[in-house]
């Protein structure tokens, strides 16, 4: 491999290449441009860069690939316009308007149509459209175009490396026998506390703070309409008081990529309830575990139908999901324990809206078969804009979690294992009333950080996002330091609110 990247070296020098005219080679020796590749031949070039390191972004390939996946996407088109750096814009401007109206004049020319809402999505603050191309010409000239950010192809979902997954279980509406050595129990009337909130000093912290004032936006597979305990009926109930929940809605179930039939607030899935109940479940007398911060608020979206984006859909639910959140003043805290093995222009450029506003973004470092664990921190908490949180084993040493992913990139760790290869796992509220459910890995390390933040951020209301964060790695097994693989460590969530 090391001979193959030097020769490659030594071919760019001798011939000092251009990008621009690299690209041209790369076309010119397609034997048939108007041919698109095989879905097994994009996803060999795909994987074969992930196997060795390298970062994806389709801006990097040729016209060739990119229109090849656009055909095999349902023929969809994601457009970033603007100027570099341009993700969003609150307040429109007559140039960024017209950039936009020259790209769509350009697709309508080249692709022989009047825009309407089956060949033309715009999204609201992000500077993105959706639309349909079929035409290798429209690729070619829109790459050339001013005030093309990326394109993507968007539709194209048949890349899904060992079935990525941010949990040890993923989707699931099983429920397990809960072993009583794995949790505590506590009042009211023996409310069960996850084994792994005492290795991070959660209940210690309760009596400081209990996350009350501080509202938390869960963006994933929604909340299960058949968990009373995490709906209007149960989440304010008992030690938990004075707080509200609200489900939202934002992904939309159809195989017409410009519908926008939203398939409602409900978890079919039973991922996002896992996280829900590992953030903000109630502390009451039901018996039930209880989340971190069981006096904060909770708004949980339904932004997708499982944690791997790789749908339309998905991506496009998630972006809105995270705009709508940015723009309330109330929601403090974003948590994520979703992604990609590959940056998604649409949500990336929503990550900055709501960062932009203030907001402290939690996102799973990735949790996956061996087959993916190469990826490293997947997107979105690649970003600087995320915070990523990976999964540890229980011990003194430092020990990832089954099939967690780790690197340079990870700010904080959770215990969600026991030690030497033990499988035990934090129990949490189940799809269904009076049930619970083991769940793991990067995922509930995620939503148990976005836990102990509002924890913080309750205690002292005023701080801003720099001032949470800073508090968080100060408390921080590790810090200091850094660790290349886990970040500033186990957070000790009682040193974090006193």
């Amino acid at each position: 491999m090391k001979k193959t990247i030097t020769s490659l070296f030594v071919l760019f020098v001798l011939f000092s290449c251009s990008k621009e005219d690299n690209n041209e080679i790369i076309e010119a020796v397609q034997q048939d441009p108007s041919k698109p590749l095989t879905i097994n031949e994009i996803n060999s070039k795909i994987e074969s860069q992930l196997n060795e390191g390298a970062t994806f972004d389709w801006k990097n390939e040729s016209d060739h690939m990119l229109w090849s996946a656009v055909h095999h996407g349902n023929n969809i088109l994601t457009i970033g316009y603007g100027e570099d750096g341009q993700s969003f814009s609150e307040v429109r401007t007559s140039k960024l308007d017209t950039t936009k109206d020259n790209i769509l004049k350009l697709v309508e020319t080249s692709e022989n149509y009047t825009r309407s809402k089956e060949t033309v999505v715009e999204h609201e603050i992000i500077n993105v459209i959706d639309v349909k191309v079929e035409s290798y010409k429209t690729i070619q000239e829109l790459r050339k175009t001013k005030g093309v950010r990326y394109l993507e192809p968007n539709g194209y979902n048949h890349y899904n490396p060992g079935q990525v997954s941010r949990s040890g279980s993923g989707c699931s509406k099983d429920n397990d026998n809960i072993n009583t050595a794995h949790y505590t129990t506590a009042a009211p009337n023996n409310v069960q506390v996850a084994w792994n909130f005492t290795n991070h000093n959660i209940p210690q912290a309760w009596n400081q703070s209990t996350g009350a004032g501080v509202t938390i936006g869960l963006i994933d597979t929604g909340v299960s309409q058949s968990q009373s305990l995490l709906n209007t009926s149960g989440f304010n109930d008992g030690f938990s008081n004075g707080r509200t929940v609200e489900k939202k809605g934002t992904y939309i179930d159809s195989p017409w990529w410009w519908s926008n039939n939203y398939d409602g607030p409900h978890d079919k899935c039973g991922h996002g309830t896992q996280m829900a109940s590992a953030m903000a479940a109630p502390r009451n007398d039901n018996g039930m575990p209880v989340g971190v911060a069981y006096n904060s608020n909770l708004v949980a979206y339904r932004a997708t139908s499982d944690v791997l984006l790789n749908d339309y859909h998905e991506r496009k639910g998630v972006s809105d999901a995270l705009r709508q959140l940015g723009n309330r003043n109330d929601v403090k805290i974003i948590s994520m324990s979703i992604g990609y093995v590959w940056s998604i222009g649409n949500v990336r450029d929503a990550v900055k809206f709501a960062h932009s506003k203030g907001k402290l973004i939690f996102a799973a470092a990735g949790t996956s078969t061996s087959v993916t664990n190469f990826v490293g921190v997947i997107f979105p908490a690649n970003m600087n804009e995320t915070v990523a949180v990976t999964g540890v084993r229980d011990g003194s040493n430092y020990d990832n979690c089954s099939n967690c992913h780790d690197g340079s990139k990870v700010e904080f760790t959770i215990i969600m294992e026991g030690a030497n290869n033990n499988s035990k796992k934090p129990p949490v509220l189940g799809f269904y009333n009076n049930e619970r459910i083991y769940t793991g890995g990067s995922s509930v390390a995620t939503a148990t950080t976005a836990g102990i933040a509002a924890l913080v951020w309750s205690k002292y209301p005023n701080w801003s996002r720099s001032q949470v964060l800073s508090r968080l790695r100060q408390s921080s097994d590790l810090y200091p330091n850094k660790s290349n693989y886990f970040g500033y460590g186990n957070i000790d969530a009682l040193q974090a609110v006193q």
